[in-house]
């Protein structure tokens, strides 16, 4: 049962590096800096790899029966893990939040860069004409 113990603790650690790596690019995505996105990403689909593996050791461990020491220790890893899992949801919802924010202002200046094209194109269209009206 000391193993599922260890397990469930190892798991937790690993809970809590990718709770911080979030609450650290969140500050990035608060200032609009999104340049480590893909090591963001890359990084926190590492930690989830090590969870994975840790969830199937937790599987592959036999139960016995629990003394009360085990069964309060096992709780409070449970409990703590439950904790990091609404944190880090918390936390998913806020980058989800900066990425589209970030999305709609990029698209929001690529249309008014469109608008602005088109407006310059129209000039230079009429100045060439006219000129080639004046060279005739």
């Amino acid at each position: 049962m000391q193993r599922i113990i260890n397990l469930l603790n190892q798991k937790n650690h690993y809970l809590e590096k990718f709770y911080s790596l979030n609450e650290e690019e969140l500050l990035n995505f608060a200032k609009n800096d999104f340049d480590h996105l893909e090591s963001f990403y890359r990084t926190r689909e590492e930690i989830l790899d090590v969870i994975r593996y840790v969830d199937d050791e937790i599987d592959k461990s036999e139960t016995s029966v629990l003394s009360s020491e085990e069964k309060r220790l096992m709780n409070e890893a449970l409990a703590a893990k439950d904790e990091y899992v609404a944190r880090i949801l918390s936390q998913d919802l806020e980058i989800l939040s900066c990425i589209e924010s970030a999305k709609s202002s990029i698209i929001r200046e690529l249309q008014e860069i469109k608008k602005a094209k088109k407006a310059v194109g129209s000039y230079k269209s009429k100045a060439i004409v006219n000129r080639l009206d004046e060279e005739a």
